[in-house]
């Protein structure tokens, strides 16, 4: 018997054996990689189908988000002991957002053509194909469908990065109305009590959704370790093709993918936002967007636009 099963009679007890057994879990998972991460190297053996079950089994579980959380209390409690640690987390999660985001962002200047080429050829050239090269031809309903997926892109991978940037829609009821010390006090909570939460739970029942789209036989949230593990044997690649219309895109387990690649992005944002806020709380109005990395337009007019709208 664990020591949620011994001691989960009670909210407590349970939130405290998880606390503990959370360390275990680290370090056994750190040390015993091939239990959870052997299915890397194909599915040929049954060991190897078992650490796959492992891997879905674990990655929307319980005690993932304990061993998460710990993580996140012990590189925080460092990054307070010494704040050029903290300012370090804050710029290379906020340089990771910013890179992603420049890249993906491209996808909207490719839908676009995208959308283009789709309109000429098939209203103009009356073409009902399109070829980029020999053995690769779509029909115009594929490429057409796959617009969506480059809007995916968009809002999945440059989510964070538009975070970072200061540029999402703000709903603004006392923020501007409050001092320094209080704005960042409620970033704080907002990360905390908000963008964390809300992650947690677009994760937690974006993975399960994810994997039923990608193996067979299916699972979900409330299938036990030991079910999953009897039925091992049987697993198997089962990667969705299937599309809305008979010649349409077929790549939608992609959108799958995405969700939980938006949940990973934005949880890391959340981090770095709650570190910012706080750094600035303690060091003053002189920190404020001390190492940020904002895009410039290059044109005071354009830039002040922007900020307008």
């Amino acid at each position: 018997m664990g020591l949620v099963e011994a001691w989960g009679g009670t909210f407590i007890g349970w939130l405290a054996a998880n606390f503990i057994e959370a360390f275990y879990n680290l370090a056994y998972a750190v040390t015993h990689p091939s239990l959870w991460l052997g299915w890397l190297g194909g599915l040929d053996t049954v060991e190897q189908k078992e650490s796959m079950v492992r891997f879905m089994y674990y990655g929307g579980s319980t005690e993932f988000f304990f061993v998460v959380l710990i993580l996140f209390l012990m590189v925080t409690a460092v990054g307070l002991a010494k704040r050029e640690i903290m300012w370090g987390y804050v710029r290379g999660l906020e340089g990771f957002a910013n890179v992603i985001g420049r890249i993906f962002a491209w996808a909207g200047l490719i839908m676009v053509l995208q959308q283009i080429a789709i309109v000429f050829l098939q209203r103009i050239f009356t073409q009902s194909t399109i070829s980029l090269s020999p053995g690769i031809t779509f029909d115009i309903s594929w490429w057409a469908e796959g617009l969506k997926f480059h809007n995916a892109l968009l809002v999945a991978l440059c989510c964070a990065y538009t975070f970072v940037q200061g540029s999402h829609v703000r709903v603004d009821l006392v923020y501007s109305a409050v001092g320094h010390r209080a704005k960042r006090i409620i970033d704080m909570l907002g990360s905390i009590f908000f963008m964390m939460p809300a992650m947690v739970l677009v994760w937690m029942y974006g993975w399960f959704f994810m994997w039923r789209h990608l193996a067979t036989p299916k699972v979900s949230a409330s299938d036990k370790l030991e079910l999953m593990l009897k039925k091992a044997r049987i697993l198997k690649w089962n990667v969705e093709t299937i599309g809305f219309s008979p010649n349409g895109f077929n790549a939608y387990f992609l959108f799958k993918l995405l969700m939980i690649m938006f949940a990973a992005m934005v949880m890391l944002q959340a981090v770095a936002f709650f570190y910012r806020s706080y750094l600035e709380l303690v060091e003053g109005e002189d920190s404020i967007n001390k190492y940020k990395d904002i895009d410039s337009l290059g044109d005071e007019t354009a830039e002040t636009a922007a900020a307008i709208h």
